[in-house]
């Protein structure tokens, strides 16, 4: 019976191929995306297991949170700026499951993140997601939620206001641009309960800081606490 599984499992790799998504070599093991050779280029931040890391610093002064992480280093024409277009813009939705599962298994050992009750997305204007057909922070926490077992609230927290990009805006444009952008919603299911707050990347943290006021100011007794994907240094 093995050998006979083994024969079947050449015979799909043989006309069914899986290739890597980041150097697109066939040489990938089973249930991942990425081999050994791309894995071992993402540069991990070790920030969940990090108090007072470079993150958690984006907010003193700005607002109350409780731990914050992001997975990897953000570097302009690296293999995971790659997975992040390959996510956000070419419709590669398996890359935001995979990579959260690999920010989950991080969270699950980290002592600092033992008590989180809730998953949270930050939101997509809803014509940008319906355009997208995803919210790749939604993904993200899927991959997250199957390491953590935890469940994800969507719509808790709504884009009210359609916003420019970020990416070529100074700090005190970035805030300007995301204000009053963000409202709550049935916000009871977020009530006195440890939320993690998940995006795809950091660098001023202005959006991420718009909607956590916003669940602070509005969800009565919530702990908030940050995660993203990426962490770009500004």
């Amino acid at each position: 019976m093995l050998k006979a599984q083994t024969i079947l499992s050449d015979l799909s790799h043989l006309f069914f191929p899986k290739i890597c998504a980041g150097c697109a070599t066939d040489i990938v093991s089973a249930n991942h995306l990425l081999c050994l050779h791309c894995l071992s280029n993402l540069n991990q931040t070790q920030f969940a297991f990090l108090k007072n890391n470079p993150v958690e610093k984006t907010w003193w002064g700005r607002m109350p949170v409780a731990a914050a992480m992001s997975q990897f280093y953000f570097a302009k024409n690296s293999l995971l700026q790659d997975l992040i277009h390959q996510l956000k813009y070419k419709g590669n939705r398996e890359i935001g499951q995979y990579l959260g599962k690999i920010m989950g298994y991080d969270l699950q050992a980290s002592e600092r993140f033992q008590s989180l009750e809730v998953l949270m997305p930050l939101p997509l204007f809803p014509d940008k997601e319906k355009k997208r057909g995803y919210n790749q922070a939604t993904l993200i926490c899927e991959g997250i939620a199957g390491i953590l077992n935890l469940p994800i609230a969507t719509g808790v927290v709504q884009r009210v206001r359609a916003t420019d990009t970020q990416t070529h805006k100074k700090r005190m444009e970035r805030w300007e641009n995301v204000e009053t952008v963000f409202a709550t919603r049935h916000s009871r299911s977020l009530e006195n309960k440890n939320v993690l707050l998940v995006d795809d990347v950091i660098t001023t943290g202005a959006t991420l800081e718009a909607c956590g006021k916003v669940i602070l100011e509005e969800v009565p007794g919530v702990q908030l606490n940050i995660a993203t994907l990426a962490y770009a240094d500004n």
